[in-house]
């Protein structure tokens, strides 16, 4: 799968304080904006052109004016298609996500660790550079389990790192990746090329409207970064769908932490483990009985 296409967007260049960074991508998160640069006192958010109007921009403001108050100063500017690697790499370096993890560009200098697992993203626009907590979570969610025998979905795979790391940590099945972004699909074949990383089936597709089909494919493992709305959307589904999957997720603030036991207690799921890093949780789930039923 190769998508192809140019891709103009939509830059908000936003002046808030670095401490509102976190805060401010959740939210932002909620409209469908998924893609976001931290530049000393702005955050950078890029859209689709396509997706940018009046009428987005009217949800944005009244969305940011509930939640915080006020609406910053922004402004909203054209990018024209261009090479985006050479725009992100300028501003990314090697991170460590735990001592099973490193996170490198391409043609970035590193020493791992002794074992250390080292992968190579080089992001576009994607989510998944490693720079994100939610990311980071994930990646360290998964480095305590078995996944040799678990047969993995990966929903919004972004740079497609989570499907990377799942392969580099021993599993032996194939491998379903999707995005609902072309530039994102795009970008995780890439990467797990560079990875040298086989039998990860990357597709361009919408997980709301065809995950009930793919699940019929026997997942028992299902990873889902994502925005809370979307986890709210298509939960039930997996859990009708996919009974004995156990389901790791991200993108939940602490704050909704509430809201999120409320929603494994109406679908049956009981929490196997959470873990936490500045406002951010990742929590693996599975069903209490795993006999599907309509929720």
């Amino acid at each position: 799968m190769q998508p192809t296409g140019t891709h103009h967007y939509i830059e908000l260049a936003i002046s808030i304080e670095p401490s509102l960074f976190e805060p401010y991508i959740a939210i932002l998160a909620e409209e469908g904006i998924e893609y976001f640069l931290e530049e000393n006192d702005r955050l950078l958010a890029y859209l689709p052109e396509s997706e940018w109007n009046s009428e987005k921009e009217n949800a944005v403001r009244s969305l940011l004016l509930e939640i915080f108050g006020s609406v910053p100063p922004y402004k909203a500017s054209f990018m024209a298609d261009r090479n985006w690697n050479a725009e992100w790499e300028a501003h990314l370096q090697p991170i460590e996500i735990s001592d099973r993890f490193l996170i490198v560009q391409k043609n970035k200098e590193v020493s791992p660790k002794p074992g250390q697992i080292v992968i190579e993203i080089n992001p576009k626009m994607s989510f998944g550079t490693g720079y994100h907590a939610t990311t980071r979570l994930m990646l360290r969610q998964m480095e305590e389990l078995d996944l040799q025998e678990r047969r993995i979905m990966d929903i919004g795979t972004g740079t497609g790192v989570l499907a990377i790391a799942a392969r580099k940590l021993g599993n032996r099945y194939p491998i379903l990746a999707f995005d609902n972004n072309a530039w994102a699909a795009e970008n995780a074949v890439e990467n797990a090329e560079e990875n040298k990383t086989d039998n990860i089936r990357i597709e361009l597709i919408d997980a709301e409207e065809e995950l009930v089909a793919n699940l019929k494919d026997g997942y028992d493992l299902i990873l889902a970064n994502i925005n809370k709305n979307v986890i709210d959307r298509i939960l039930p589904v997996i859990r009708n769908s996919a009974p004995l999957a156990q389901v790791l997720l991200s993108g939940i603030l602490v704050y909704d932490e509430p809201w999120l036991k409320k929603l494994l207690k109406r679908l049956g799921y009981s929490n196997v483990r959470t873990i936490y890093e500045d406002e951010w949780l990742s929590c693996l789930v599975r069903a209490e009985n795993p006999s599907p039923g309509k929720r």
